[in-house]
């Protein structure tokens, strides 16, 4: 269960410490080719979003590293997952049904985190 766990964890904080990086780091102009949807929302809230996004990605790795409050990255994942959700709700709405498909799989990957995430409690 470790191994899992620490495999799905290393796979979810390498993409969200990047997307989230983006998000938080560069301007909209830089992010449109790649997330069409920056457009349809306030810059400060896809700020907020790549910062979720970071502290989720760490969230996942270093309490279990520390051994310090292990049950936040059970946390983390769940807060990963709502972020998803989100996600997947702003494509609906703006007709991109197609889009969903990486929401989908990192939620489904951020539920595997949570419950392997248990074992770790």
């Amino acid at each position: 269960m470790h191994v899992a766990y620490w495999f799905v964890a290393a796979l979810l904080a390498l993409f969200y410490l990047y997307s989230g990086g983006k998000k938080v780091l560069q301007d909209r102009e830089v992010l449109r080719p790649m997330m069409g949807w920056v457009d349809a929302v306030p810059l400060p809230l896809v700020r907020v979003v790549g910062a979720l996004e970071v502290l989720g990605a760490l969230g996942l790795l270093l309490p279990p590293l520390t051994g310090v409050a292990v049950g936040l990255a059970v946390a983390a994942a769940v807060g990963l997952v709502l972020v998803q959700v989100g996600g997947a709700a702003l494509h609906l709405s703006r007709g991109e049904v197609r889009e969903i498909g990486l929401n989908l799989v990192l939620l489904v990957l951020a539920l595997v985190a949570a419950w392997l995430g248990t074992a770790l409690v």
